[in-house]
């Protein structure tokens, strides 16, 4: 289910939700899916921690997508694309609903649509079951135009390797399984969804691997009794199309085991829905996901546990846009708060500079290396710089 984190520790917010899970029925798939006997490598860049996979098929690409295995929905287009390239015939009633909030606060139900054809570098997808989506909020916050989001069922008829290392897809005609090093996890269940067996401390749960989150893990403490290191704190905004809600986060005092693989003391945020593999974790890996056989490979070539950082940031969320930064989110008891920022307070710069000249990766960069951040508040037409220091906010 596709979900970032805005601002905080990484200064992304995803605005997007597409991909709760049903586990009613097998989500429609494309109707025709074309792979040659060649693997097709399709080269992506890692924005935030999600991989935008970019294909370019006709004169009007290069094409960017947002490749999100927590989606239940095949593919979230833009109104463009689909007017671009309409299917034959009606979508089928099978795909899923998808409800967003809108600008005026509203519930809005995503029109269906198809798309006639999509290509990832040799795999041709046509006739593409989905729903039409504004990528506009998507792509301010990520500093890329994205025309779509790709969800897990498109993967139907083909094999998916997410290489997070060479920043790239790799997709495979299904045939036999696979002889792949790693450690192979089945997620077999009636509606094909990547939930699989891990275990933290000495319990075993389901989680969602869902590469179009920001989050490491994401827990649903009921019935578990989880372990922290320290109490959990508010955290950043998230911003999803349900609308935005404040994190409760902490670090774990158990370890995460998915497979032979562990990651100690894991950075967790909680939820009351799935728990989840999110980006902040799935990106120390290759991970290769066979739907004809049930199955999903992890694999690391380091031999160590696998980190994860502490949660730094200044206490500021964001919505982005080219000319503003406006506020949506402040952690109590952070710098922000101490200097008496409010919730739809502008930033036009940072550190003196435009902030549209702060792309994602940039940003996140000074907040996970740096001290403090100046940034340029605006009120009307009066301008105020603020230093704010740079705290963990979970050691």
């Amino acid at each position: 289910m596709a979900r970032a984190t805005v601002g905080a520790a990484a200064g992304i917010a995803c605005l997007l939700a597409a991909g709760c899970f049903s586990f009613h029925s097998e989500p429609p798939r494309p109707g025709r899916t074309v792979a040659g006997t060649s693997p097709s490598i399709v080269q992506a860049h890692l924005v935030g921690n999600a991989l935008i996979v970019e294909s370019k098929w006709d004169s009007f690409g290069p094409y960017n997508f947002l490749v999100d295995t927590g989606s239940s929905v095949a593919l979230e287009v833009s109104p463009e694309l689909a007017r671009r390239y309409p299917g034959k015939g009606p979508p089928p009633p099978e795909v899923p609903v998808v409800r967003v909030k809108s600008s005026t606060g509203d519930s809005v139900l995503l029109e269906a649509a198809s798309l006639r054809r999509l290509q990832l570098g040799s795999v041709r997808f046509e006739n593409v079951p989905g729903r039409i989506y504004d990528c506009s909020d998507l792509s301010a916050q990520l500093g890329v135009k994205i025309d779509g989001v790709l969800g897990f069922p498109l993967f139907r008829e083909t094999v998916l390797t997410l290489d997070y290392e060479h920043e790239r897809i790799i997709l495979r005609a299904t045939g036999p399984e696979l002889r792949i090093p790693g450690e192979t996890i089945p997620f077999s269940n009636t509606d094909k969804t990547p939930l699989i067996s891990v275990r933290i401390g000495d319990r075993t749960i389901k989680a969602l691997i869902d590469s179009g989150s920001d989050a490491a893990l994401s827990l649903n403490p009921v019935g578990m009794a989880p372990k922290f290191t320290v109490t959990p704190t508010d955290g950043p905004i998230v911003g999803t199309l349900a609308g935005d809600r404040q994190l409760l986060v902490s670090r774990m005092a158990e370890d995460l085991h998915i497979g032979g693989y562990v990651v100690p003391d894991p950075i967790v945020d909680l939820t009351d829905g799935l728990s989840s593999l999110g980006g902040g974790i799935l990106k120390h890996f290759t991970i290769t996901f066979d739907q004809e056989h049930d199955q999903v490979t992890f694999y690391r070539a380091a031999v160590d546990p696998v980190a994860t950082p502490p949660l730094r940031s200044t206490g500021l969320s964001f919505k982005k846009s080219p000319l503003y930064w406006r506020v949506v989110g402040v952690i109590p008891g952070s710098p922000a708060d101490a200097a008496n920022v409010e919730v739809g307070d502008l930033v036009v710069r940072i550190n003196d500079e435009p902030v549209f000249q702060w792309e994602l990766r940039r940003y996140e960069e000074l907040i996970a290396n740096g001290d403090e951040v100046k940034y340029t508040f605006v009120n009307g037409t009066v301008e105020a710089d603020k230093d704010l220091k740079i705290v963990e906010v979970v050691r």
